[in-house]
């Protein structure tokens, strides 16, 4: 198993506990993130992926490891094709600003996966969700919803 790690992170002109509730909505991550097509929330740990990135569909399901409301949420991919964890921290810069950071490590699979590793698909494809993510909560002004539960 080859791993590869991403680290990115983005400034959003919104409070912590915001940014957090709205990162806790797993359903609405399709509408910001590239290549989602649709996430179910299936418990208060169990999320079901369906992607298409590159032109390759998978579906997956991930568990939460950890999740601490306004400071971080843990993951990692179960069984399948898929092999992923990561965590997104949450970083209070002041009452209104607040810096998300996304770690990902991952294990490309077959020629595409690695070629586009290389070639740095999946950096820019997390610098692009995080942009997205930024816009769509500071145009917002305030989350979807919150789930303020400690796994």
């Amino acid at each position: 198993m080859t791993v590869s790690k991403v680290e990115e992170s983005v400034e959003v002109d919104v409070p912590v506990r915001t940014v957090y509730d709205q990162w806790t909505q797993f359903e609405s991550f399709p509408q910001f993130m590239d290549g989602v097509e649709r996430i179910e929330q299936r418990t208060d740990t169990l999320t079901h992926w369906v992607t298409k990135i590159g032109g390759v569909s998978r579906e997956f399901d991930a568990e939460i490891t950890e999740q601490i409301p306004d400071e971080r949420v843990a993951w990692k991919a179960l069984g399948g094709e898929v092999k992923q964890a990561g965590v997104v921290t949450f970083h209070r810069l002041d009452e209104k600003r607040t810096k998300v950071m996304l770690q990902l490590d991952y294990d490309p699979e077959g020629l595409a996966e690695n070629v586009g590793d290389k070639l740095g698909v999946v950096k820019r494809q997390i610098t692009g969700d995080l942009k997205r993510f930024k816009t769509f909560i500071e145009e917002r002004g305030h989350e979807t919803g919150a789930w303020r539960g400690q796994v």
